[in-house]
Order: structure tokens, then C-alpha cells, then sequence
């Protein structure tokens, strides 16, 4: 396993800070962000100067029903030469639904999702990760995701699910402690269950981010300082193993490079705190045990770093879930019953659909809200154009626009539906906002406002989407 240390996600945004902060032994890129023939040269720099560079993909969709596409493993591959990474890393989720495999509009989440703990789910990921595995040139590591819904029926715990996985395909982890905590608010799951019944020698890296709770919902923003609940199970874990490496991730509301050189400063602090407490543990007498959960007594007294008053234990199984079938790895009907199962709950959340039976209908709409708000900013950032043609109109426009119509070709197609969208309805009202609104249309989409017939079949295309 390779050694890391402590690390930092590489944005283009804070790459000068990056740069200089001190005692960074590595950075992580998002995949998606790069271009194997042209890398940003703070990260040439960074390599220049022995810093490792691993990419981290979010497209995959290892997941979901599908077989992983081949482009996207050979782009993923591509980069990872290119960097000269000892690794990739992915994620538990999917992020696409529909499509001929079902027979139904194909649907993009722009977004993690996270899949049933169920056989079925299980034996397709399983198979998708071999895939993945045979076509990348270098070890791939998979993490945990957070979640503000859950499946109905569930029939195995987190750590249970991930543990099979691992023993099936041979796949390493990365294991994310914050989405460990949001899915202990959101889910009531148990975060030290979860890492006892983790094969922690397969953990590759670990990810500490911070979040913020609202409403009782805890939201991995990964834009607010990392709290003391996600370093408690940082430390529970790294009393547990010796982590080859621990990266702090921030993707928004970037602070000065004095507040993050803090936080790694913190993250650094708890590893070697729990080092020092799994050392002295393993010199006591035998009998004594060297695992230990969150409650556990250490001479009198909670061990320092544990998450306190866990929830009780998620049972082994429970209720059938729909998309359960008993198949082996491979099996055809396996992959459509998922995929119809998925297609079901991406159509509620990006385009309006009655909610799947089984689902927390209030949650449900957190999780479209959120996916929504998530586009809208993103959208933002790739057409800041639109935010200054729009004005305040913008966000709100947006938003409404998202309820009921959903991505289907990434987040540059989705700017230009929107302003099709908008001209459609003849807006924005304000004469010369609408023709500055037609000019960036026209630019990039290279075509005329659309006639009466394309009209009509984007209404029929958009109703098929809606049944």
C-alpha cells in the first residue's frame, strides 16, 4: 500500500495556496477537472517537486446499472499516466439512470448517489468494478458516500457491504470519515459499527471534510471547517490502523491558506494522537482488547477521539427491496431490475415523478432541492454569463426550470437548455437582456432559436420524461 501522508484536494482556485503551504505530502485532483495532454502547471509544479498527484473520479457511476464506459475508464487511465499516479479513486454511487436498459429517457443526477445494499446491487458492482479494475492501468480505491436518502429494505449494513466487496473484487477503500458522520445525522447509522466491520488493511487513504447541519439534515458542503464529530471518527479510525494517508478536501468557500494549513495542522495532531493511544495499547497485557468502539472504557473514562451516544445497531436485514433477485455476479435481470429501480428514484428527483413506494417522500425533496441548488451553481461557474445576463433572475429562474427538467448531457448541455428554455418562454422580459441571452444561445449552440416542430418534440420528449 502506498504511503501518502497528509494531503490536500487540489482546486484551481486555492492551487497557489496549495503551493505553499508547508508538510503537504500529496494532493488529490478531480479527474473530471483535467486533460491528460494538458495538465494545470501548478500541478506540474507540484510533481516537479515529488508531491504525488492522485486523480479522483465522480463520473464512473460504478454504481449504477450500466457496465462502466469505456471512454470514461480510458480518460480516467489516460490521466493517471499522465500524473504518474500510484492509484485512481472512484466512488460507491451512481450517478445515471435509464437509458435502453431500460427503455426509458436516459437521466443524469450530476450528483452521488448512493445504491441499495442489497445482492443484487452488490453482484453488479461487483462485476463493474472488475471491469474498471481490467481496464485501468493502476490500483483503483472506492469511497463511501454521504446520503440524505435511504433505500427501503436494505439488506446489509455499510461496513457489511463494503467488506464483501472488497473480499469479492480485491478493491481498496478510500474511506471518507465525514460522509461516515452525515450518514450517523441523516441515516442513524452507526460510524463505529461501520469501521469494525471494515477489512481496515484495504484502506488506501481517507478523506476530512466539514459540513453543516440544517433542519436536522446534515449537508456535506465541503464549503465550512471540518467539526469535531468528523475528527472524533478520524481518530477512531486511525486508533484502529495506521492510515496510509489522510486528505482534507474543500470545494467552496475557500479561506486563506493560514486557516487551511490550521486544519491540516488539526488533522495531523488527531492521526498521531491515535497512534500514540493504539501503541500504548498494544504494549498492555494480553486479554486486552485492541479495538475499540465508541463508549468503550479506557481507564475509567471514554477514549478520547470516540463518537459518543451512537445510535443503536442497523439490523442485518430487514424488508425485502424491490430490486432484490437472488442473481449471481453478471446476471442480466440483476442489472435491469436495478436499473429500473434507480431510473424510478432519479426521475423523482430531477424531474418531478411521483416518489418510489418505500421512499421518505420529505426526504426525497431534500435531496431534489439540494440536487437542483447543486446545479445551479455549477451551471454558474461553467456560463458565468448567465448569472450577469440574468441577474438576480438567475437563481430562482434556474431552480424552477430544474424541477421538472433534468440534466441529460452534462453540466455545458445544461446551460444551454436552460437559456433555450428561457428564450422559449420569451424571457427574460428586458429587451436588451433577451438579445444578449439570444447572442450567447446562437454562439455556442450554433443554431437558430428552435421552430414550431423541434418545439413540439421536445414538449412530447419532455412528457415521456414526466410519465
Amino acid at each position: 500500500m502506498t504511503e501518502l501522508g497528509i494531503g490536500i484536494g487540489w482546486r484551481p482556485e486555492i492551487a497557489e495556496a496549495v503551493e505553499g503551504l508547508s508538510g503537504v505530502d500529496w494532493v488529490e485532483v478531480v479527474a473530471e477537472n483535467i486533460c491528460a495532454d494538458h495538465l494545470p502547471d501548478s500541478l506540474t509544479r507540484l510533481r516537479r517537486r515529488g508531491v504525488t498527484v492522485v486523480p479522483h473520479g465522480v463520473s464512473l457511476g460504478l454504481g449504477g446499472a450500466d457496465r462502466p464506459d469505456p471512454a470514461r475508464l480510458a480518460a480516467l487511465g489516460e490521466k493517471a499516466v499522465a500524473l504518474g499516479a500510484p492509484l485512481v479513486t472512484e466512488h460507491i454511487a451512481f450517478v445515471r439512470a435509464g437509458g435502453a436498459l431500460t427503455a426509458s429517457p436516459a437521466l443524469e443526477a450530476g450528483h452521488l448517489l448512493p445504491v441499495p445494499r442489497t445482492r443484487d446491487a452488490l453482484d453488479v458492482l461487483c462485476e463493474n468494478v472488475r471491469i474498471a479494475q481490467d481496464a485501468l492501468p493502476v490500483p483503483l480505491a472506492l469511497e463511501n458516500i454521504a446520503a440524505l436518502i435511504s433505500w427501503p429494505g436494505e439488506e446489509m449494513t455499510e461496513g457489511r457491504f463494503l467488506a464483501e466487496l472488497v473480499e469479492r473484487t480485491g478493491v481498496r477503500l478510500l474511506i471518507d470519515v465525514a460522509n461516515l458522520h452525515t450518514n450517523h445525522v441523516n441515516r442513524g447509522e452507526d460510524p463505529v459499527r461501520a469501521l469494525s466491520e471494515l477489512p481496515v488493511e484495504a484502506i488506501a487513504y481517507v478523506h476530512v471534510a466539514g459540513g453543516v447541519e440544517r433542519d436536522g439534515v446534515w449537508h456535506d458542503t465541503h464549503a465550512h471547517p471540518v467539526p469535531r464529530p468528523v475528527l472524533d471518527v478520524l481518530a477512531d479510525l486511525a486508533f484502529r490502523v495506521s492510515p496510509p494517508g489522510v486528505l482534507l478536501e474543500r470545494d467552496d468557500d475557500f479561506p486563506p491558506a493560514e486557516e487551511l494549513a490550521e486544519e491540516l495542522a488539526v488533522i495531523r495532531a488527531t492521526v498521531a494522537g491515535a497512534s500514540v493511544r493504539r501503541g500504548a495499547e498494544a504494549e498492555k497485557p494480553a486479554g486486552r482488547p485492541l479495538l475499540i468502539g465508541a463508549g468503550a472504557r479506557v481507564s475509567g473514562g471514554p477514549m478520547p477521539g470516540a463518537v459518543a451516544d451512537a445510535p443503536p445497531a442497523v439490523p442485518e436485514a430487514v424488508a425485502p427491496v424491490p430490486v432484490r433477485g437472488g442473481a449471481g455476479s453478471g446476471d442480466e435481470g440483476a442489472r435491469q431490475r436495478l436499473g429500473l429501480a434507480q431510473a424510478s428514484l432519479l426521475s423523482a428527483l430531477v424531474a418531478g415523478t411521483p416518489v418510489p413506494e418505500g421512499f421518505d417522500s420529505r426526504r426525497i425533496g431534500v435531496q431534489s432541492r439540494a440536487l437542483a441548488a447543486k446545479r445551479a451553481g455549477v451551471v454558474a461557474k461553467v456560463a458565468p454569463e448567465l448569472p450577469g445576463i440574468l441577474g438576480r433572475e438567475f437563481r430562482p429562474a434556474f431552480l424552477a426550470y430544474a424541477r421538472s427538467r433534468p440534466m441529460s448531457g452534462g453540466y455545458r448541455r445544461d446551460a444551454l437548455d436552460f437559456a433555450e428554455h428561457l428564450l422559449l418562454a420569451g424571457r427574460p422580459e428586458d429587451p436588451a437582456a433577451h438579445r444578449l441571452l439570444t447572442r450567447w444561445w446562437q454562439d455556442r449552440s450554433g443554431s437558430r432559436p428552435p421552430g414550431p416542430a423541434t418545439r413540439l418534440l421536445r414538449a412530447a420528449r419532455h412528457a415521456l420524461v414526466r410519465r
